[in-house]
């Protein structure tokens, strides 16, 4: 495959040591040779090197940067094409004018993702493993980091291997059986079918036990905390953030709005949103925050109902109980520093047999508790270990899910007797779907519309 040479900066804007701007293609090292100037031209270079000297603009003769340039040649490299990487200081102004240079003299900028698009379109990568790079970028705890690592390193890629290669298989000895009926294989060719069929499903299932989890671990779970105006919810996600992101104040109604954040819970990634009180309130922003807080409440995967231990229950806590009676929710009796009102054996009926955590936030007390709770309900306590594969991206779950439904369809129907050839399509569309996952049979708009997700230079 013929491509340009494409040329991005790789490291994040801002201020900072270094900066990086990669080139990939075959042009990559001789476009770069016209800018930079040091003892040895870059195409004498080994490959894997690193060398010192300065980036000039050869027009002028003026000298840009020193920079440190990394010279990779083609198929040792990421992408199987010569790469440069010239690091210079990290400057915006930096990085942007080593970058324009190298536009200048024949590069073409990067779209988003190229890099790995061209890793994965030169067979470098399935679309899995590219798929587990940007899992890795945005990775927000070390368990998130470890299952993208796994799928980065081709993990689910070799289940799916193995399981495309049974079907293979089976399909073959369907085709000898259709292409030469003398030699009566049908017996042993429904024998071979369901074996194959009944060791792909039982895969199947394995990895889809792991996809809540891997899920959950990929893009957090969406945890947002209710409660009347008052009660603790502010200062319960500033004890979880371990930060004073919410204004906290004795006056009810001081958060108006949603307020979101990430946080690491015993590995847990949780995307908390503080919600304003929900009541019913005369003042118009209050109101609106309590309305976008019934919103943000219906798309929760976990509800941190939070209620107060000096108060007794009201109309409105009981209204809310019943706003999350079918969710997932942790109850939260919070300020068990004062003095108590609160019925407890009232709260454990409503909760009917979800936890129930008593805090005291300002003593910073409850907040452990609160934080197995969590990892309990999710993972009953401890997430697996790393030699589970876990899938945690939404696309590859529905494939696997649907791969699992069409070679039950196959099963069923060899167990009624229905004709080989017919029973034939079922598994070759198993076959296609699994391969959806690592990309051997899958639409270049779907491909163009994962590596548009990725940042620049990557």
């Amino acid at each position: 495959m013929e491509f340009d040479t494409i040329a991005a900066i790789s490291t994040a804007l801002g201020e900072g040591a270094i900066g990086i701007v990669r080139l990939s293609g075959d042009e990559a090292i001789a476009i770069a040779d016209k800018l930079y100037k040091g003892k040895d031209s870059l195409s004498e270079v080994p490959s894997h090197s690193i060398v010192y000297g300065h980036i000039v603009d050869a027009t002028t003769g003026e000298r840009v940067e020193e920079a440190m340039v990394s010279v990779m040649r083609a198929p040792r490299t990421f992408t199987r094409e010569n790469i440069v990487e010239i690091n210079c200081h990290g400057g915006i102004m930096s990085v942007n004018r080593v970058l324009q240079l190298t536009l200048k003299y024949g590069a073409r900028l990067a779209e988003p993702g190229e890099f790995t698009k061209r890793a994965f379109l030169n067979g470098r990568i399935d679309l899995s493993q590219a798929e587990g790079v940007i899992d890795l970028i945005r990775a927000k705890t070390d368990r998130a980091m470890n299952v993208a690592l796994n799928q980065l390193d081709g993990k689910l890629s070799k289940k799916v291997q193995v399981l495309r290669q049974a079907l293979l298989e089976t399909v073959a000895s369907v085709e000898v059986n259709i292409d030469y009926p003398e030699y009566d294989a049908e017996v042993v060719t429904h024998s071979l079918l369901q074996e194959k069929a009944q060791f792909v499903i039982r895969e199947i299932d394995g990895l889809l036990a792991t996809a809540a989890q891997g899920k959950i671990l990929r893009e957090g779970l969406s945890t947002v905390i209710i409660g009347r105006p008052n009660v603790g919810k502010s200062s319960l996600l500033n004890s979880l953030v371990h930060e004073n992101k919410a204004i906290v104040t004795d006056v009810p109604g001081t958060t108006r709005d949603v307020i979101e954040e990430y946080v690491n819970v015993r590995g847990v990634p949780l995307r908390l949103v503080d919600t304003a009180g929900i009541r019913e309130t005369e003042d118009i922003v209050e109101r609106i925050g309590v309305e976008r807080s019934r919103e943000v409440l219906k798309k929760a995967d976990l509800i941190l109902l939070v209620l107060n231990y000096g108060e007794e229950l009201s109309p409105e806590d009981e209204a809310l109980f019943e706003a999350v009676e079918k969710m997932n929710a942790i109850i939260i009796v919070n300020k068990t520093d004062v003095e108590q009102k609160i019925d407890l054996e009232a709260v454990q009926t409503l909760a009917a047999k979800r936890p129930i955590v008593t805090t005291s936030l300002l003593r910073d007390e409850g907040v452990e508790q609160l934080e197995q709770a969590i990892a309990d309900l999710f993972f009953e306590g401890e997430i697996e270990g790393a030699d589970v594969t876990y899938v945690s991206n939404t696309r590859h779950i529905a494939l696997l899910e649907q791969a699992k439904t069409t070679i039950q369809d196959a099963l069923e129907a060899i167990e009624m007797g229905v004709p080989i050839d017919i029973v034939q399509i079922d598994v070759t569309r198993t076959w296609e779907l699994l391969g959806e996952i690592i990309g051997d049979s899958v639409q270049e708009s779907l491909i163009d519309q994962l590596f548009s997700q990725f940042c620049l230079g990557k």
